[in-house]
């Protein structure tokens, strides 16, 4: 035990072991939906969903113990809600690339994460993105992940004259999504631990019971991996028309685990009085490592995920944290039955409501100032109207460039955002 203590100074932290483990059982419980969630996300790529359930597992774990036992700190990680929508929904079945093809553009976004990560160059790519960009592309994701649990649970139907219209919200698969979203909002605001877990098995369960959903079990043997294991396609990740698709994979990795590292962080006191995070470079290098490792597995892109501060608010303030994190992740390989019997309306709710978080970040924008306005606009408004995070990022790019220059406000606009947007616009021009 003192060996633990003192490798993961938790002695210097105030804290104790027992407290780092209920910590990372608590995160763990906050985050435990994305077993559920990203399998069915992924089948719908055609996937195999028993593989992608081990993958989520293992690649979360692998996160979690490079973060822990590395970078030392409280953060948990595995695939990210909107990464893995964006794969499916956007690049397998809106551009129609194979799913194959998809996991190689995730590699290639991981080993760029890890080359912008070793050689420091981080710092500068996040500062030249303007904040309005990066507040409007997780607005804009989140607005996607509505649009797509709306879609998916029937709340929201095809419609020849307008598109999209209300579905007969009186058939059970609506009701139930409704259900599962309330019944979230009800227990994440009495602060209960679990509560979209909860609600995503409780809907599950009104299913079973009613004879809407086969019960198969609960616990057995994890699946096997192989049907996704190494199945990448790196060649093909290197066509043109992927570069957009690359780069957003890369900027909301980039985005997420920037914000999370430093929300989680701060809310733990574990920034100095310089606001600088402890192994910053470690922890980003063990998210980059990370999304490497699921794409060699057969998930989307793998990131330190916000529900984090649930830990830390129990206390956690060290690695071993994201240790029993980790741990708590492989022993959930054996509840595969259970996961395969969640249906799409048992996790609609899920991602409604984790749609809503997202939309948070529209509080800081500056709606005075059209030229800040106008491209989180287009973005938010953009990205589930083409169904596509690449083109809702190219297009608040251009945007951003566009009206800076046409209000004489161009000295705003950095050269990362002007060669961003010179790719882009080429992109769309000529592909």
């Amino acid at each position: 035990m003192n060996a633990i203590e003192r490798y993961f100074g938790i002695d210097g932290q105030n804290t104790t072991i027992k407290t780092e483990v209920l910590a990372g059982i608590t995160t763990f419980l906050t985050m435990a939906y994305i077993i559920f969630v990203n399998p069915n996300i992924l089948a719908d790529a055609g996937m195999d969903r028993g593989a992608v359930f081990v993958a989520t597992c293992l690649a979360a774990a692998i996160g979690c113990f490079i973060m822990g036992i590395y970078a030392r700190l409280p953060v948990a990680l595995a695939p990210g809600m909107g990464l893995n929508a964006f794969f499916t929904y956007g690049v397998v079945l809106g551009m129609g690339y194979s799913w194959q093809t998809a996991l190689g553009a995730v590699f290639l976004s991981g080993c760029i994460f890890i080359l912008l990560s070793l050689f420091k160059i981080r710092e500068w790519v996040i500062n030249a993105i303007p904040n309005s960009l990066k507040q409007g592309i997780v607005a804009g994701i989140g607005a996607f992940l509505a649009f797509i649990a709306l879609k998916s649970s029937g709340v929201i139907i095809a419609n020849e004259a307008t598109f999209v219209s209300l579905g007969d919200l009186t058939q059970f698969s609506p009701m139930m999504a409704a259900l599962g979203f309330f019944l979230i909002i009800g227990l994440v605001y009495r602060n209960i631990p679990g509560a979209v877990t909860i609600g995503i098995l409780g809907v599950t369960l009104i299913g079973v019971v009613i004879g809407e959903v086969p019960f198969a079990g609960v616990l057995s043997i994890p699946p096997s991996v192989a049907p996704t294991l190494l199945q990448l396609d790196i060649v093909g990740a290197f066509d043109v028309a992927m570069i957009s698709v690359i780069f957003a994979f890369l900027f909301v990795d980039l985005f997420d685990t920037s914000g999370t590292l430093i929300g989680v962080t701060s809310k733990g006191g574990l920034v100095d009085k310089d606001g600088n995070i402890p192994n910053l470079d470690k922890a980003l290098l063990a998210d980059s490592t990370a999304t490497v490792a699921g794409s060699l597995l057969g998930t989307s892109s793998t990131t330190s995920f916000v529900e984090s501060t649930a830990g830390v608010a129990a206390g956690g303030r060290t690695g071993l944290m994201a240790v029993t994190v980790g741990v708590l992740f492989l022993l959930s390989m054996f509840f595969a039955p259970l996961a395969g019997m969640i249906p799409a309306y048992a996790t609609a709710g899920a991602i409604f409501y984790v749609s809503v978080l997202m939309l948070y970040t529209l509080k800081d924008i500056d709606w005075e100032d059209l030229t800040e306005a106008a491209p989180v606009a287009v973005v938010l408004l953009m990205t589930p109207l083409t169904y596509s995070i690449a083109d809702g990022i190219s297009l608040g790019f251009i945007t951003y460039t566009a009206v800076k220059m046409l209000t004489g406000k161009f000295q705003q606009v950095s050269s990362a955002v002007w060669i961003l947007t010179l790719i882009l616009l080429a992109k769309i021009v000529f592909l």
